[in-house]
C-alpha cells in the first residue's frame, strides 16, 4: 500500500481527507503536533491508520515523518496569529520546508492547500502568506499540487456552523457590509475526496485546482438561506466594513476573539473558482450543494 503523510491531519478538512484516503487503498500516516486530539475521531487501531508526532517547524521531525512516503500533503493552516505563529510562518517558511524535506526523501507526490485569492500582491497578511506559500513550495517541489478550496462547510465547521447558532437566537444580525461579497461555498467531503482522485493520478505537469460548490452566493443571500432552513427572520443590518475592522480590532484583544481583522479582509474579497482552472468536476465529482448538507450540520450542532 502507498503511504501518504498527511500533515494536519486532525483539522477539519484533515481528518476527512484521512478517511478518503483509505477509502481509495492508501496507507495513512497521520502528522500532527497533537495527534492525541485526533484519535476519537480517527481510530488508532485502524490498520491503515498510523499516528506520527511532528511539528511543520521541526526540520528533523518532518524529514523522519515522510520517509519512505509516496505521497505528502501539507493541510496545516493558521487563521489567528499568535507570538512566534505567524501567517509566514506557517503558510510560507513551514511549508517551504516540508516541500523541501519531502523532494529530499523522494516523494513522488505533494499536495499544498492553499485558497482561493491567494496572491502575493494582496493586502491582507494571509491572503498574501497563502500567496508567497504557493511560490514557496513550487520552488522547492516543482510537480507540487496546489488545491485552492473555498470557504469548506461540514458537521463542526467554522463557517456555517457558528451562522446557524447565531441566527436561531439573534432578533438583528449585522451583514459584512452590504452583504454583496460573493462566495462559492464547497462541502468538505468533496474537496477530501477531490485530493483523494488527484494522489491517484499520474500528473503530467504541476497543476493548481480551485474548487467550489455548485452555487455562488451574495453574503445576504447566503445568510437568507441559512435562516430560513432554522425557520429565522431576522432583521438583516448593513454594517461598514470600517467598523467592522474596529470591531474585530478591539476583539483581538480576548484570549479567543471571536473575530479578527484577518477574517473581516477576507469577507470583503470575493471567493468563487475560476471557470478557466480545473475544479471539481475534472476529477469527477459532481459538487454537493450546502442546502443538501444542512440537516445534518445542524443536528451536529444541536
Amino acid at each position: 500500500m502507498r503511504k501518504i503523510v498527511v500533515f494536519g491531519g486532525t483539522g477539519f478538512l484533515g481528518r476527512r481527507l484521512a478517511r478518503h484516503l483509505r477509502d481509495h487503498s492508501f496507507r495513512v500516516a497521520v502528522a500532527a503536533r497533537h495527534p492525541e486530539q485526533g484519535r476519537a475521531i480517527l481510530p488508532e487501531d485502524d490498520p491503515a491508520l498510523e499516528w506520527i508526532r511532528a511539528d511543520v517547524t521541526d526540520d528533523r521531525a518532518v524529514a523522519t515523518a515522510v520517509e519512505n512516503a509516496f505521497g505528502v500533503v501539507n493541510a496545516v493552516s493558521l487563521y489567528v496569529e499568535r507570538g512566534g505563529q505567524t501567517f509566514r510562518s506557517v503558510h510560507v517558511d513551514a511549508a517551504s520546508r516540508l516541500a523541501d524535506q519531502a523532494r529530499r526523501a523522494g516523494v513522488k507526490r505533494l499536495v499544498q492547500l492553499s485558497g482561493i485569492g491567494a496572491d502575493v500582491a494582496s493586502t491582507s497578511s494571509y491572503v498574501r502568506s497563502r500567496g508567497e506559500g504557493e511560490g514557496a513550495v513550487r520552488a522547492a517541489f516543482p510537480t507540487a499540487t496546489l488545491i485552492r478550496p473555498a470557504v469548506m462547510f461540514g458537521p463542526s465547521d467554522a463557517f456555517v456552523t457558528p451562522l446557524l447558532k447565531l441566527l436561531q437566537r439573534l432578533p438583528v444580525f449585522a451583514l459584512f457590509g452590504a452583504g454583496r461579497t460573493r462566495l462559492q461555498p464547497a462541502d468538505v467531503e468533496d474537496v477530501a475526496e477531490a485530493i483523494a482522485r488527484d494522489l491517484e493520478r499520474v500528473p503530467e505537469a504541476a497543476t493548481t485546482y480551485e474548487f467550489g460548490g455548485p452555487r455562488i452566493y451574495r453574503y445576504k443571500e447566503l445568510i437568507e438561506a441559512l435562516a430560513r432552513h432554522v425557520g429565522a427572520r431576522p432583521l438583516l443590518l448593513p454594517m461598514p466594513f470600517g467598523l467592522w475592522h474596529a470591531l474585530a480590532a478591539l476583539a483581538e484583544m480576548l484570549p479567543k476573539p471571536p473575530i479578527t481583522r484577518n477574517q473581516v479582509e477576507l469577507m470583503e474579497m470575493d471567493s468563487t473558482a475560476s471557470p478557466d482552472m480545473p475544479g471539481l468536476t475534472d476529477l469527477g465529482i459532481s459538487p454537493r450543494s450546502l442546502e443538501e448538507a444542512l440537516p445534518l450540520i445542524l443536528r451536529k450542532a444541536g
